[in-house]
């Protein structure tokens, strides 16, 4: 083989080992692993809670006008919703304070650690979590959904849960 052809060929074994490597669609995204799925939502900044009105009435969202939801099954500020749970129901996490907006008792807006080791919103001691087929400010389509053994809600601003029935 002549020594052109053999740079040829390695180059092209470089390259062939490189895209192997890293999975990507053809636009350059690449997706994250499961497991990492909510450590990349993680916000930048402190993460701020807000309301907005729902047909239900005033409900916690964050700074963006986003629901977020109590998880009936965590019992105290621990998060008991991990893995494939906190792929379908990501935590609200943050990486400062979170941020009490208009209608926000701040005294009732705090943290926790999870077991990933980032830092979740809490409010009234309840987790926060989003619904992962929320598409935007003002959907609440996980509003009493049933799934990973315990209920989903909104929460008013006094930090109750917004019962349906």
């Amino acid at each position: 083989m002549n020594r052109q052809l053999q740079l040829a060929v390695c180059a092209f074994g470089v390259l062939l080992a490189s895209a192997c490597s890293s999975p990507s669609s053809p636009s350059g995204y690449q997706t994250p692993a499961a497991d990492t799925v909510t450590k990349a939502a993680a916000p930048s900044g402190p993460a701020g809670i807000a309301t907005a009105q729902t047909p239900l009435g005033t409900a916690l969202t964050d700074s963006h006008g986003r629901a977020v939801y109590l998880f009936v099954a965590d019992k105290g500020p621990t998060s008991t919703c991990n893995g494939p749970c906190a792929v379908e129901w990501p935590p609200l996490t943050t990486t400062g304070p979170a941020t009490a907006g208009a209608g926000v008792n701040s005294a009732l807006l705090s943290t926790t650690a999870r077991a990933d080791g980032t830092v979740q919103v809490t409010y009234n001691g309840h987790p926060l979590y989003y619904y992962d087929d929320d598409k935007g400010p003002g959907t609440t389509a996980g509003q009493g959904e049933t799934s990973f053994g315990a209920n989903w809600y909104l929460l008013t601003p006094a930090g109750a849960k917004i019962d349906n029935d």
